[in-house]
């Protein structure tokens, strides 16, 4: 008889860890702490707090919470977590949000996670007044959007996030995923 493989792949991604030296959280202490809460197969990515790892639970929401309890404890300070399947990651590069939009210098692509769904009956694309940052796609608590430095010289523009869904989200340049898609060794 055979057993079924009960691992699963995830992606944590923590906020706010690491910026403008507020927050520190050292990589090789968080795969300490990560290794101590049972993980397997750990991988940081950046510094910036994104983490790749193996575990036997299915219950994302539990697993966001478990990780935010025990690294706040441990570290000091609240540090809020959102965690995605390997899977949706893999499903988000795969569909090329970004494939519309021409890719220059001043254009950066970010793609940001919510925790909950959050109605904000934007009419898409949405774009803001001074047209230097877009809202293109939502979708499975994904939203993809796109910044113009030409037009504003900083991603404060990206703040209109949270004025429509508030403060449990985080941010990432779509480097980043692609970075954690081949970390994945998936090939696509």
């Amino acid at each position: 008889m055979q057993l079924k493989n009960t691992t699963n792949r995830y992606i944590a991604f923590l906020r706010g860890i690491n910026v403008g030296g507020h927050h520190k959280v050292p990589m090789s202490d968080l795969l300490i702490e990560l290794k101590k809460m049972g993980f397997k197969n750990i991988i940081t990515l950046l510094n910036s707090g994104n983490i790749i790892f193996d575990t036997a639970s299915n219950n994302q929401v539990k697993l966001e919470n478990e990780l935010a309890i025990h690294l706040e404890k441990h570290f000091g300070f609240p540090i809020p977590t959102i965690v995605k399947k390997s899977e949706v990651i893999l499903e988000l590069f795969n569909n090329k949000p970004f494939k519309s939009v021409k890719l220059t210098k001043d254009i950066r692509f970010y793609v940001s996670f919510i925790k909950k769904n959050l109605e904000a009956n934007l009419k898409l694309p949405w774009v803001s007044l001074d047209k230097s940052y877009q809202i293109i796609a939502i979708k499975d608590k994904t939203i993809c959007s796109v910044l113009d430095l030409s037009i504003s010289k900083t991603p404060k523009a990206m703040r209109v996030l949270e004025q429509f869904y508030g403060k449990n989200i985080t941010t990432r340049n779509w480097n980043t995923i692609e970075k954690i898609v081949k970390k994945l060794n998936i090939v696509t």
